[in-house]
């Protein structure tokens, strides 16, 4: 009996479907459905989207102040000089890329689906690196048996409309089941994500570190040998698993406590709105035949018989409500990690250590999130690096190439900081020699250090300089 070998697009479609189904999931929560299927007709629903409002905090207090600088590999002054010309070509790469905007949209959609994804690629035609974040509901990776750091092959999956197939890859639309390949001179491995547009053609880029396939409407199209020398794609988890591949988002640890909270003040709200037009009550009345409902009305009743109105909020009802809407919201703030602080709600001007305290839960959600995306980053500017010593060797100084690719991640402080006190601290562990200048200004937010270095040594030689008469 012959088994049949499925191809790369058949592969994928019967891959990761819960993965894929909580991906979903996960968005439609973001974006507001967040009540669970109900029968009930008229019923109130009122959405508090809070889960949304926590997850863009936190991003925002992550992301805050992130660069990447490139040190030394030893005291040479070729070493320093590469280090130099690293850390330039990664500007250029972020600004062309605006890289800035494109690691916050790339974090936000890693919290809300519980993964992120760069890719890395040199476009021919512009030369230059492009680095571009695939939707990862498209993305299926391979690794090496138990170990899920040895990432051996990655695909992307993504559709696209059937001008842009036909300009990227010289493609026509799907024709009888199958995709017909047209030639196009000097065609280059993909380049942009299609996806959101008119869906067309499926497109399935398959990536190892020494082949590359491009797949069309199931019709291998493309197959070549992988000119990068590595897969271009960095993969990372919002929130690692141990021994998991994939990560988690931020939404289920904050999924029932908004539920509940929505639940909680739509019930508070109807029962205001009923005790704004209150529920007349008959007790010892069989018949409604001569009772009108209606402004002024005049209601005789038979003997025994009483009306009065329903009144919602004696005994002190609506404060059990709201009190248990405070308990929920309570819930909400410490299983999201994300103190009331954090939103700006500070009645007893905390700073300082105090504040330090409050924020302590944030702070510690930010640092685990830091550490994940430090290594994601360092391996982007890895990819960029090689790229440009392949595609551009002439971008080095003196041909020196970037090599060994080595770079550091600096983050921004999440609280607010007293400059004045930093500069102070970074002036005595200078002097003291425990920092260099150019640490001290890393630290301290200075664009770049060796430029301001080089001034600094400028006005120091001509302060020096004899004057002439």
């Amino acid at each position: 009996m012959t088994t049949k070998t499925l191809s790369m697009p058949e592969q994928v479609a019967l891959m990761d479907a819960d993965r894929l189904r909580r991906y979903a999931d996960h968005l439609a929560f973001y974006n507001g459905d967040q009540w669970p299927p109900s029968n009930r007709r008229n019923d109130r629903r009122l959405v508090f989207n809070y889960a949304k409002a926590i997850v863009d905090k936190t991003t925002s207090y992550l992301m805050t102040g992130q660069s990447s600088v490139v040190d030394a590999v030893d005291e040479t002054p070729e070493a320093a000089t590469r280090a130099r010309a690293s850390e330039r070509a990664l500007a250029e790469v972020a600004e062309a890329n605006q890289l800035d905007q494109l690691d916050f949209d790339t974090e936000l959609d890693a919290a809300i689906l519980g993964d992120g994804v760069y890719k890395v690629t040199w476009d021919e035609t512009e030369r230059r690196v492009r680095v571009t974040a695939p939707d990862v509901q498209g993305l299926f990776a391979w690794w090496t048996g138990d170990d899920v750091s040895r990432v051996w092959r990655v695909c992307s999956r993504y559709a696209l409309d059937a001008e842009s197939a036909q300009m990227l890859y010289g493609i026509a639309p799907r024709d009888a089941g199958r995709a017909r390949a047209l030639p196009v001179a000097g065609a280059a491995p993909p380049l942009a994500n299609g996806m959101g547009r008119a869906s067309a053609v499926e497109i399935v880029e398959s990536w190892t570190a020494d082949r590359f396939e491009l797949w069309a409407d199931g019709a291998r199209i493309d197959e070549r040998a992988n000119g990068y020398g590595f897969i271009p794609f960095v993969i990372y988890p919002n929130i690692r698993e141990p021994k998991k591949f994939w990560g988690t988002s931020d939404l289920p640890a904050i999924r029932e406590p908004v539920r509940e909270l929505n639940r909680a003040l739509s019930q508070l709200s109807m029962i205001l709105e009923l005790s704004g037009n209150p529920i007349a009550v008959l007790e010892n009345v069989t018949e409604s035949r001569d009772i009108a409902v209606m402004p002024g009305a005049v209601w005789e009743l038979p003997e025994r018989a009483k009306a009065y109105l329903l009144d919602l909020l004696q005994g002190g009802g609506v404060k059990l409500h709201a009190d248990y809407v405070d308990v929920v919201y309570r819930t909400l703030h410490d299983l999201g990690e994300s103190p009331r602080t954090a939103f700006g709600d500070n009645p007893t001007g905390l700073s300082g250590v105090a504040l330090n305290v409050e924020l302590d839960p944030l702070l510690k959600k930010v640092a685990r999130k830091r550490l994940i995306r430090s290594a994601a980053y360092r391996k982007r500017n890895e990819m960029i690096l090689r790229l440009l010593d392949r595609y551009a060797p002439l971008a080095a100084q003196a041909g020196a190439g970037y090599a060994p690719y080595r770079s550091r991640v600096v983050w921004g402080t999440v609280l607010p900081a007293d400059r004045s006190r930093l500069v102070e601290d970074e002036r005595v562990l200078v002097a003291s020699g425990i920092h260099s200048r150019r640490r001290a200004a890393n630290e301290l937010g200075v664009d770049d250090p060796e430029a301001e270095w080089a001034r600094w040594l400028a006005e120091q030689a001509a302060l020096a300089a004899p004057t002439q008469a």
